[in-house]
């Protein structure tokens, strides 16, 4: 049972002489507010939905619209949860934390883990796809080569400091929105016939309903759909985590969350929207070049699919330096609970979790090296493994929010700055739809959809078992291991 937890002062030092084994001064605020801002509108921008929109398009027709609607209206319902957790209560664990408050120990060091899990074996997805395109560049370096020149720049600069991260994250993130952006504007004018010099008899918005219809493949391609864009939208959470080490933690998670709605509107289905008014979705073109590349090539742009590879590119690098940052910001809160060996807890004299970052790029860098070795057998576990973790992040967020809300409300009801909308009863039916969108992924053989969530809920039941077998040795957690972050007023928790 976990104890009524209290909203307390704490040492405005995160990493202070009251962290275990601290060496340094904790984690500092070195994001600027134009840092945070592009990290939480590029971070719902990740490298798939340039990739896997393709084969959505190809399942699902124009109705794919509505699998991105459903999954973005999803994706808001959660972040809004989040976002008033976080609001309250800014923390380098984010959802971590707030699980650890709200629902336990056990649930806290459950998610952490998995969401780590997650995060590093992307790091070996992403080194590799944009070693696929830098091989391509420069045969010269072999793929493997790319992989580790990319991991250990985005691993140097991470090393450095908070604010080298941020600016990296500042640019690339820049460039996949200003891209995206230039997309839909080209696209629309193109699409209503008002871009000057370019032929574009295909596109129109008859390929919504031409072709087979606005549904071809019937409305249960929608739910097919969905299984197949979900995980492309994974990272929205981010900005709550780097908040933390933001000059105004509150203010950043409070402007991040409500800017969701329109991040999501825009560059997803603005985006899509797009696509498949510009091309018949059935154009062999799409699953063959990809549905940007194809829709670029419909408009005669030339090096259309170079020009994608750049921003594809950037996305990849985009997503390997949040993956990284986001991992290690998980281990050291993860360490700061006593969840994880204290020295993930440690940070340098730059507030940088230095243990925490080179652990999670050693599992990136053999993630890697299983991907070149056993791509089909231990690499390929990997993968499906961790597939369904965001499914499992947004439902344990879900129930954290029922009970924070009470606990929030009881304890400082003035940090109640951003509110989940209609609860508890549209938290309930958000968490409905997930459990419902589990299930049917249970359904689907043909997308691999039953080999992701079984797999992924045996590593989730490894972690468990783990978790309580450590409850019950430890008989419960002191209060003094709940995470703080510069600043700001934390709640402790204990739970036993």
């Amino acid at each position: 049972m976990t104890s009524q937890p209290t909203m307390n002062k704490t040492g405005n030092d995160p990493g202070g002489p009251g962290e275990p084994g601290a060496e340094g001064s904790g984690l500092q605020a070195g994001l600027k507010n134009r840092h945070l801002s592009m990290i939480a509108i590029g971070g719902v921008i990740g490298a798939g939905l340039f990739v896997g929109s393709s084969s959505g398009i190809a399942t699902a027709g124009p109705g794919i619209l509505l699998s991105y609607a459903l999954v973005g209206t999803l994706v808001v319902l959660v972040m809004r949860m989040l976002g008033e957790m976080s609001a309250a209560n800014p923390t380098s664990g984010s959802f971590s934390a707030h699980a650890d408050r709200a629902l336990g120990s056990w649930a806290g060091f459950s998610i952490g883990w998995l969401y780590w899990f997650f995060w590093v074996v992307v790091l070996a997805v992403e080194a590799t796809a944009g070693a696929v395109i830098l091989e391509g560049w420069i045969p010269a370096v072999p793929q493997w080569g790319w992989a580790l020149i990319v991991m250990l720049v985005l691993t140097a600069t991470n090393l450095v400091s908070v604010g080298s991260y941020g600016e990296f994250e500042f640019w690339f993130a820049g460039i996949k929105v200003v891209a995206i952006a230039a997309f839909i504007v080209v696209g629309g004018l193109a699409v209503f016939g008002l871009l000057p010099g370019v032929d574009s008899e295909q596109a129109g918005l008859g390929n919504l309903t031409e072709h087979g219809g606005f549904l071809p493949n019937g409305a249960g391609a929608i739910l097919t759909g969905v299984l197949l864009v979900v995980f492309s939208f994974m990272g929205s959470e981010i900005a709550t985590l780097a908040a933390g080490e933001s000059e105004n933690p509150r203010q950043a998670v409070t402007k991040a969350t409500n800017s969701i709605i329109w991040r999501v509107a825009v560059f997803y289905l603005g985006s899509i929207a797009v696509v498949v008014c510009l091309l018949p979705w059935d154009s062999k073109s799409i699953t063959k070049d990809g549905s940007y590349v194809a829709a670029l090539d419909s408009l005669g742009i030339a090096h259309a699919g170079q020009i994608m590879n750049f921003i594809v590119l950037t996305s990849v690098l985009s997503c390997l330096n949040s993956g990284l940052y986001t991992a290690s910001r998980m281990a050291f809160s993860l360490g700061r609970r006593g969840d994880a060996p204290k020295a993930f807890a440690r940070t340098t004299s730059n507030g940088v979790p230095r243990t925490a970052i080179l652990a999670s790029v050693a599992f990136g860098f053999v993630a890697v090296f299983f991907n070149y070795k056993f791509p089909d057998s231990v690499f390929l576990f990997l993968v499906n493994s961790s597939g369904a973790v965001a499914l499992f992040v947004w439902l344990v967020i879900c129930f954290s929010q029922l009970r924070m809300r009470k606990i929030i409300k009881a304890e400082a009801p003035e940090k109640l700055v951003v509110k989940m909308w209609l609860y508890p009863y549209l938290t309930w039916a958000t968490a409905a739809l997930i459990v419902f969108i589990l299930g049917y992924m249970l359904t689907d053989t043909e997308h691999d959809g039953r080999q992701t969530i079984l797999l992924s809920l045996l590593v989730a039941a490894v972690v468990l078992a783990i978790a309580f077998v450590r409850k019950g040795l430890r008989g419960g957690r002191p209060a003094a291991d709940a995470p703080q972050v510069q600043g700001e007023e934390r709640s402790e928790v204990s739970a036993g």
